[in-house]
């Protein structure tokens, strides 16, 4: 379909919430078909070429794709893409909202950090049995924190906790100036006070962080997971937690949400949270503005930004 201004019609796929209004003003050249922001029936799907699935409609539209014929591109409002895994279709692109949730994560780990090695984890458990217990909590500053998955939201939390005086060494997949290579884990896991996982889920770090390497960390070492449970070996963590070894705090876990009689809950030297740290009502508005602005770009044929790599997809 055209237009007479010399302009393709491009067929778009948007949640219907209120968020949408953050998207901003489309070009005319876009034909928007809204889906539920709810559970219920979806719309016609056929003609679109662009679609960004609501939360609860991600498995409803992977089972749609054999039938869009014409799409194009997937857009996410989540910067983790492992619910796509070999699941997309060739030629089609996935974009993330990889930036958009960097702020609030950083603060969620920086929170959690100094809520388990300033006490106050302890304190609340305490203040709920009514018991006044004064103890000796324990600085950041001069620990070495390592920042496994070192991208934007690895970056962003280096800028938080420098100001604490800790030593911030980031580890990425490849080795680049300034961040230490997958290959240089195992050794520096052996100085880290504190370790930050921050890896998407792929293939490749199903399990990564595993019973070798929580064994590597120092006695009384702190493991925070912000990025997917799935990455972590649970029942070797487990061990290592109720062994003594390590402590945790964990917005991610496997299975996820995490069963009511997992140790997990149980443990004392453990924070957990319900996969919260990106969430915020601004954060979701970042989310549809970039989705906007992907919109405008994918009408004018313009390069689309956040293109997720083949690995993450496998």
């Amino acid at each position: 379909m055209g237009r007479s201004d010399g302009r393709e019609v491009v067929v778009i796929c948007l949640p219907d919430v209120p968020e949408r209004r953050h998207v901003g003003d489309l070009p005319a050249n876009v034909e928007v078909v809204l889906l539920p922001g709810r559970p219920g029936p979806l719309p016609d799907l056929t003609r679109v070429e662009l679609v960004i699935p609501a939360d609860w409609a991600r498995q409803a539209v992977l089972a749609e794709f054999g039938a869009m014929a014409h799409l194009r591109v997937v857009q996410t409002l989540s910067a983790g893409v492992d619910w796509l895994r070999g699941r997309v279709p060739s030629g089609i692109t996935v974009c993330n909202a990889r930036g958009v949730y960097d702020g609030p994560v950083a603060e969620w780990v920086v929170g959690a950090i100094l809520a388990i090695q300033r006490g106050l984890v302890e304190s609340r458990d305490a203040q709920l049995k009514k018991q006044w217990r004064p103890f000796e909590p324990e600085e950041l500053a001069g620990l070495r924190v390592v920042i496994l998955g070192f991208g934007s939201i690895g970056a962003a939390v280096a800028d938080r906790l420098r100001p604490f005086r800790v030593d911030v060494v980031g580890v990425a997949r490849m080795r680049r100036q300034g961040v230490l290579g997958l290959d240089d884990l195992d050794e520096v896991l052996q100085s880290a006070d504190i370790l930050i996982d921050l890896l998407p889920l792929s293939a490749e770090t199903a399990g990564f962080v595993d019973a070798h390497r929580l064994a590597l960390l120092p006695p009384g070492a702190l493991l925070v997971n912000a990025g997917r449970g799935a990455t972590v070996d649970t029942p070797a963590l487990v061990e290592a937690l109720q062994a003594g070894h390590l402590r945790a705090a964990l917005d991610v876990t496997d299975p996820e949400p995490l069963p009511s009689n997992h140790p997990l809950w149980r443990l004392p030297n453990v924070l957990v949270s319900p996969h919260v740290a990106g969430d915020s009502p601004t954060s979701l508005a970042r989310a549809y503005a970039l989705v906007g602005d992907q919109i405008r770009r994918f009408a004018a044929g313009e390069r689309l930004e956040n293109e997720v790599p083949s690995h993450l997809l496998d």
